[in-house]
């Protein structure tokens, strides 16, 4: 090979033509070709490319808790503070993203609005997965996807899963912590809601950090999780807000209202409460 970097740069294309190549390993063919506007208007663009990149954002938060969840139950918490982490990091990534939307003004949206018929962000069941896996379950959410065989069925196994909050309650347990079984056997197919030996085994963590690092460490990622969480529901709700007020969403969506109304649900109750009382 040329030391010369202009030739060395030439060799390695031509190498390419017989090698996979960075476009064949991200399929690239198929993912710039997978915008595809219904209408003439310049900002459907936008609209779409948000969404899309929402959805490999979430894929991947799936991908990391699910890891997170596997490492908890095989008690390496050590592995599972990286991954939980990198959720917090892609987190914030997506609250981004809703800056990037807010560019479209409600004029702009109407040029487009009525091409998008029934589909709605309500509809991400990805989106669902995140709820599922950080323990918030709603029999009224499967429903939404039964004439879909194949994402229900996807669902309904992540439903009946215990979720992150689960199996760190159940590594409290292991380290010593005194936690009623109703919380350690309860049904994960339902959400879950606060118990007051869960309570006291965080506030002895808390109140003992330097014995309990890891556990305390755990907690604080799980806060960091749902601090994210809380402040994507909220420019999810602004960003909405601010395109179509508080008209009726795509899809038929209750729209802002809707959107307000989760912003004070909490994934990790006992770990916001100890705040007050610690």
């Amino acid at each position: 090979m040329s030391d010369n970097p202009f030739e060395q740069e030439k060799d390695i294309h031509t190498d390419f033509l017989e090698k996979m190549t960075y476009g064949d390993y991200l399929q690239l063919d198929t993912l710039l070709n997978s915008q595809k506007r219904l209408s003439n208007h310049h900002d459907e663009m936008l609209f779409i490319i948000i969404h899309q990149v929402s959805e490999l954002w979430l894929k991947l938060i799936i991908h990391e808790t699910k890891g997170a969840i596997e490492a908890i139950e095989r008690d390496n918490l050590r592995a599972s503070f990286k991954m939980l982490a990198r959720v917090s990091k892609i987190q914030s990534q997506i609250i981004h993203a809703w800056d990037v939307l807010a560019t479209l003004t409600p004029a702009e949206f109407l040029e487009f609005r009525d091409k998008l018929g029934n589909a709605s962000g309500f509809q991400s069941y990805q989106y669902r997965l995140v709820e599922f896996v950080l323990g918030y379950k709603a029999p009224h959410i499967l429903k939404i996807y039964e004439k879909d065989a194949e994402v229900y069925a996807h669902l309904e196994e992540a439903y009946h899963k215990p979720g992150l909050y689960d199996v760190a309650i159940k590594a409290l347990a292991r380290h010593g912590f005194d936690i009623d079984q109703e919380v350690l056997n309860r049904d994960f197919s339902k959400t879950y809601e606060k118990n007051t030996s869960v309570e006291k085994a965080w506030m002895d963590v808390y109140r003992d950090v330097s014995t309990y690092w890891e556990l305390y460490e755990l907690a604080e990622k799980l806060v960091d999780i749902e601090d994210w969480f809380q402040q994507w529901r909220f420019r999810h709700m602004k960003t909405v807000e601010r395109i179509i007020g508080h008209k009726t969403g795509t899809g038929g969506s209750s729209g802002v209202g809707y959107l307000k109304q989760v912003l004070g649900h909490y994934f990790f109750p006992e770990l916001w409460e100890l705040r007050t009382d610690i």
